[in-house]
Formats: C-alpha cells, structure tokens, sequence
C-alpha cells in the first residue's frame, strides 16, 4: 500500500480535489473525487496527516477523518495563499494546502468539537437576525423618506415611524399596507432577537469561563460568551499574539530598518474584532458620561494624547490581551491599582 507523508485536501460542497507526497516529498497523488468517496478512500489508508483550509464544511470532515484515525490539520486560507503557484484552480489549491502544511512555523486552527460548534450557532445565528432586522429598518426609513416622512436612527424610533405613516393622508393605501408589512416582519425579527438573547443569558451563565471573562471592564455576556466558545487560548502562545490574529495590531510597510506602521490590519475574526472595539468605546463613552473613576489611569492619559477612536482600538487591543490571560490562568479580572497623586 502506498505511504504518504501528507495529503492536502480542496473542499468544495460535492467535489474533493487530494494532492499527496511521499515520504521524499514527491507528489504522488492527483484525484478528483466526489463527495461520497471520500471517506471510502480514506478508510483504506492507514493513518496519514491530512490538511485542509479552516472554511465551510472542514470541520465536519476534520471530526470525520479524525475517527478514521487520521491526524487532520487546518490551516487558515490566508495563509495558504502564498503557496499557490501561478493560476488558480483546484489542483493547484490542493497542491498549495499540502505545502503549507509542512512549514515548520504555520499556524493551525483548532478542531472545534460538536458541542462547541453548536454553541457558536447561537452566536451567529443571533447576529444574522440582526443584520436582517436593521436592513428592514433601513428599508422601512428609506421608503419613509420618498413619501417625505421622516425619522431618526434607531430600533427604537421604529414605532413613532410607522404611527407617523399611518396618520399621513397623502400616502396612498397601497403603500401603508407596505410599510404595515415592513412593521410586522420587524417585529417578528425583534421577538426571535429576545428569545435568542434570552437563552444567550442562559449559556453565559452556565459557562464560568464566560462569568469570568464578562468581569473585564468593556466585555458582556455576547463578547464573554463568543471568546469562551470561539478562542482556543492555547493556540496563542500569548495575548498579544490573540490582540494580533483578531486584526488589532497596526500593518506594516517596513523596508531598510525603518519602521513604517499603518492602520490595524483587520485579520483574523472580523466579528471578535467588531465587538471588542464596540465594548472598547462603550467604556469610554461611559467614562466622559459619568467620570474617570471608570477607567484606568493608562487609558485616561491614552485619551489626553490620542483620539477617541484610536484610543477605543488600543483599548481593544489591551482587552484581548487580558481575556487571554484569564482564560489561561482560570482568573478573575482585577482592577489596577490607581497612582497615587504627588
């Protein structure tokens, strides 16, 4: 039976394209197969160390081929796409997972377990729902204002808006029953939030590494909650390593010994990054609404030097940072000590 060293894998929803070496890292296998043939062919290889990219159904099929016995790896795509060489396709995509697979220092992405990937669901699915719900706000204001009636932003203002409309005589009854439509699917979306939000509250009391987390200033239920289920503390080796893989560490354009920094380089997990800098600037906010006993000594001079948006994405940056030490440590976040005045 044919050994190989590794075998990089290009997934797609029904075709699979495999690209192996050998142990001299020659390549020894070019096939195409279709969804359901994959397992069969794996079942007859003894245990072989399998790559693929971190998208779509990988972990799925990580979970699957790890029962075989296989030891499966996944890589970011980000970092698989140096290795393609010249144009792209699936064969080259494959051929360019396996490479990147043998580097010495790449990074790989935990495998995240049923359970786990079901409690992400909850997360996400939370979110979609709200995205769809402030696109129908968007709609139902935008629709408003072609008939001249206006409103401010906000969930909030939804209600006023939709009595305004009623009350206006000059808008035709076609377009009330419209809008009255537009009101009801708001609604419902609203409903479905809450019920989510409901059981959220439920898990991120039933998870003490969420309750100890949710202790750092700028960190809720939803950012303590996708941290304890999305974030494998030991695949950093530390915070700062976390503060960087979630994009906020400035880019870099350095040449000749001179270092050149430019704005955050927004890698790694978009939606952690969003929320964190959002909990980062409600701290802030708080602080200029109800006095500087809320912050600490570094971000109120940080504030004085700095603007508020680039204060709130190192605030950020710090909160990642201390997330990973309490996640590390099994610790409870406690509050710096403040200078004393001379």
């Amino acid at each position: 039976m044919t050994e190989y060293k590794r075998i990089g894998i290009d997934t797609s929803k029904n075709v699979f394209t495999l690209h192996g070496i050998d142990l001299a890292d020659r390549p020894i296998l070019r096939l195409d197969l279709r969804r359901r043939g994959l397992l069969s062919l794996f079942r007859k290889l003894p245990p072989t160390a399998i790559v693929m990219e971190a998208c779509g159904a990988a972990y799925h099929w990580a979970r699957e081929l790890s029962a075989l016995g296989h030891e499966v790896r996944l890589i970011p795509p980000q970092y698989v796409k140096p290795y393609v060489k010249r144009g792209k396709n699936d064969r080259n995509d494959a051929a360019a997972i396996c490479e990147a697979g043998g580097r010495p220092d790449m990074r790989f992405v935990p495998v995240k377990s049923l359970a786990r990937q079901a409690d992400g669901m909850l997360l996400k699915v939370r979110q979609t729902l709200i995205d769809q719900r402030t696109a129908l706000c968007n709609g139902l204001r935008g629709h408003a204002g072609e008939f001249g009636v206006i409103a401010a932003r906000g969930l909030n203002r939804i209600g006023g808006l939709l009595a305004a409309i009623e009350q206006e005589t000059a808008i035709p009854a076609a377009a009330k029953e419209m809008f009255a439509l537009l009101g009801e699917e708001i609604a419902r979306l609203d409903a479905r939030v809450e019920q989510l939000e409901a059981r959220l509250a439920a898990a991120h009391k039933a998870n003490p590494m969420s309750r100890r987390l949710a202790s750092i200033p700028g960190i809720g239920p939803v950012i303590a909650l996708t941290l304890a289920i999305e974030i494998d503390p030991a695949a950093f080796a530390s915070g700062r390593h976390l503060a960087a893989w979630a994009g906020l560490t400035p880019k870099q354009h350095s040449t000749g010994g001179k270092p050149r920094l430019g704005g955050i380089s927004r890698a790694g997990n978009e939606r952690l990054r969003a929320l964190l800098v959002a909990g980062a600037t409600s701290v802030i906010n708080a602080a200029t609404r109800f006095g500087d006993q809320r912050i600490t000594h570094w971000l109120r001079a940080l504030l004085r030097r700095k603007p508020r948006k680039l204060a709130a994405v190192a605030l950020a940056n710090k909160m990642a940072r201390i997330a990973w030490a309490i996640m590390t440590r099994g610790e409870t976040y406690r509050r710096p000590a403040t200078p004393a005045v001379a």
